[in-house]
């Protein structure tokens, strides 16, 4: 992904796009913060879809992802990379990264929760499959 430049990104590789859908939750209410960082760098290192994937290329998505939003049209763009992409059982998967991002740093802002309709309308998921993936986020992260 190095030799993409500013002006032109082709596409993203499955796992790019999965960790674009991260980064783009996380800097939904502002720069991303330390524990989103975390948070990612957990998911790279743990879940099968990453298995070819090194933690170190989340910098470069994040660095691409920074391009693209700072362009009048980039979150459009960052939706129809990710669509193009990802086939629909993968739309889900990056669904549920984005929750999972979204809940490591506590409540959900007004801005993440947002982002997170704007995503599941520029994935084309079902509101109820949604639903479903934000439940199962929030449930696992309950504290006692």
């Amino acid at each position: 992904m190095s030799n993409r430049t500013e002006a032109h990104i082709a596409r993203f590789t499955v796992q790019e796009a999965l960790v674009c859908a991260m980064v783009l939750m996380s800097v939904a209410d502002g720069p991303m913060s330390d524990a989103e960082l975390a948070m990612m760098s957990r998911l790279v290192q743990e879940l099968p879809a990453f298995a070819d994937f090194h933690s170190g290329e989340i910098e470069t998505v994040t660095d691409i992802v920074a391009k693209l939003l700072g362009r009048a049209d980039g979150l459009d763009q960052a939706m129809s990379l990710l669509r193009d992409t990802l086939p629909m059982r993968l739309r889900e998967t990056a669904y549920l990264l984005a929750c999972e991002v979204c809940a490591a740093d506590g409540d959900a802002s007004q801005e993440e929760l947002q982002f997170l309709q704007d995503l599941r309308i520029g994935l084309d998921l079902d509101r109820l499959i949604a639903g479903a993936i934000e439940r199962a986020a929030k449930a696992r992260y309950q504290v006692i």
